[in-house]
């Protein structure tokens, strides 16, 4: 008999705090899935919404240096980085800066005309930001944070809570749209097919974060398995995450190379289309060229000193530790590009998973909602040591996250107080 109240005690816990991290997770958790579903076809959406800008059609393009100069005659604004796009009937792109605004230019390579510039970044560095909630500034960044680690907490409690009972089926969807249980299987096989690829999703997209994913770095780097050098960050290159939490040489010679002499020497080096170069972002400061990376093998950074042309450092995925090649290859699996098609498709299901789940849950309460109240699952008698393990270990992992479970226990622990002063 107790160890049947103990049971049934840790049900009700598991199941109160599924309710509850639900509410707070879901709707983030959907945010993620639409604007991440989207990114995943960036280059066909860049195509769509650009397509007079992007097409330009076949022919040999000029010289770099000659572009550059090109475009700062017409836009007035000087040229920092040059992105060359893999296919030869696409025009290039010229991240141009002009009065402390940052744009992006589409050129064409045969002429250096310019036919139009939006954003630094364009539409989908918006969806991006958005994706990221960086376009809210540090709180919204934190945000991420905090839902990645109730994420957590709302898979393995809905585990639990899936987990078969006597003669319910594991995987099921019975009834129609209709009723509740139908609602219920659909929700529940929902997530148990799609919680290790959610799990997967909200690990692999923290590196981005502010506070885990800058301790990440400075972890990866003290522990001698990301790049030998002291990590910092770099906010004027577009690199992979190990390579843009690097230090970056400085050049030790005067004058300038020039843009067609550091192309040269990258591809001497191997390095083709697609490819970003960035330009000195001040004196003493080196050319960097990086592949536009497919795969996470395709990570790497060329600094070329400025003044000399000589090679500075040459950061290769093969040279990285093993902890940055493990987050460049998650990194590359979030994104879908790590294996192609298939990854893509499967990261764009779990985006489709994650909406049937935000939808399923608010239908299933709608339909079992009480007259008054919110309807949240009653409080066991006794706490669930279980679950407040599992709680702990999320927030010593996610500490902005433990902030807010120890902010919902001291909440709950008032609830209980007063509803045990009221009692009579």
């Amino acid at each position: 008999m107790v160890a049947s109240d103990r049971s049934a005690s840790l049900y009700r816990s598991v199941w109160r705090w599924h309710f509850y991290a639900g509410l707070l997770v879901l709707p983030f958790l959907g945010w993620l899935a639409i604007t991440g579903g989207l990114y995943l076809y960036k280059a066909e959406i860049e195509r769509l919404v650009y397509a007079d800008w992007v097409a330009i059609g076949p022919g040999a393009p000029l010289p770099a240096g000659v572009l550059v100069r090109r475009v700062t005659a017409q836009t007035g604004a000087s040229v920092t980085q040059i992105a060359r796009p893999a296919a030869p009937g696409e025009s290039w792109r010229m991240t141009v800066l002009q009065d402390g605004e940052r744009r992006t230019a589409f050129v064409d390579p045969r002429s250096g005309r310019v036919p139009g510039t939006t954003s630094a970044g364009g539409i989908m560095a918006t969806v991006r930001s958005l994706h990221s909630l960086a376009i809210t500034g540090p709180i919204g960044n934190a945000l991420i944070e905090i839902v990645a680690g109730w994420t957590i907490l709302l898979v393995a409690t809905g585990v639990y809570l899936w987990w078969p009972r006597g003669h319910s089926p594991g995987l099921a969807l019975r009834g129609t749209p209709k009723r509740r249980l139908f609602w219920r299987d659909l929700h529940a096989s929902t997530g148990i097919v799609a919680g290790t690829l959610i799990l997967f999703l909200a690990l692999t997209g923290m590196p981005w974060s502010g506070v885990w994913g800058q301790a990440l770095g400075r972890i990866v780097a003290a522990q001698d398995i990301g790049r030998p050098q002291a990590p910092v960050p770099s906010e004027h290159h577009a690199l992979p995450w190990s390579l843009d939490h690097a230090a970056v040489p400085a050049s030790s010679g005067s004058g300038d190379v020039g843009v067609d002499r550091v192309l040269a020497i990258a591809a001497r080096r191997g390095i083709g289309a697609p490819w970003t170069l960035s330009l000195p972002a001040a004196p003493g400061a080196p050319y960097l060229v990086s592949p536009v990376a497919r795969q996470a093998g395709d990570a790497r950074a060329l600094y070329v000193d400025a003044g000399t042309g000589h090679v500075l450092q040459d950061a290769r995925y093969a040279r990285f530790g093993a902890g940055a090649r493990a987050i460049e290859w998650g990194i590359a699996a979030h994104e879908g590009r790590q294996y192609g098609e298939p990854n893509r498709l499967v990261m764009l299901g779990g985006c489709i998973a994650i909406l049937l789940l935000v939808i399923s849950a608010p239908v299933m309460w709608w339909k079992r909602r009480p007259s008054r109240g919110l309807g949240a699952p009653p409080a066991p008698a006794n706490r669930a040591r279980g679950l407040v393990g599992l709680m702990l270990a999320a927030g010593i992992v996610f500490p902005l996250t433990g902030l807010t479970m120890l902010v919902a226990l001291a909440g709950q622990r008032v609830v209980r107080g007063r509803v045990r002063n009221s009692s009579p």
